[in-house]
């Protein structure tokens, strides 16, 4: 991994420490409004906090994983049962992006 690619990560999780969770995943896993509603968070905000409530560390990454594969997000950091994923708008709303967003 490249040193501006490092930075990178690092200032994503230093803006992501202060987010809170905006969804949370429990039991079943992603059904219709889950969807919806991850979707739209990626969309508005490209950085976001995610709560996966599903159980055992293998079913945890089960989920991240798929989640990155349906919403064509990225994983940036996995801390416990906290997921923080970016996605990246090609026309950011800089009234709700956390990544335009004054610190």
């Amino acid at each position: 991994m490249s040193k501006k690619a490092n930075q990178d990560i690092k200032q994503l999780r230093a803006i992501g420490h202060k987010l809170k969770p905006v969804v949370t995943i429990a039991g079943k896993g992603l059904s219709e409004n889950v969807i919806a509603e991850l979707d739209r968070a990626l969309t508005d905000h490209e950085l976001i906090k995610v709560k996966l409530a599903v159980g055992a560390r293998e079913a945890r990454v089960d989920m991240a994983k798929q989640i990155t594969e349906q919403f064509n997000a990225e994983l940036v950091q996995s801390v416990g049962n906290i997921i923080l994923l970016l996605r990246r708008s090609p026309t950011p709303d800089p009234r709700l992006s956390n990544l335009i967003k004054p610190v």
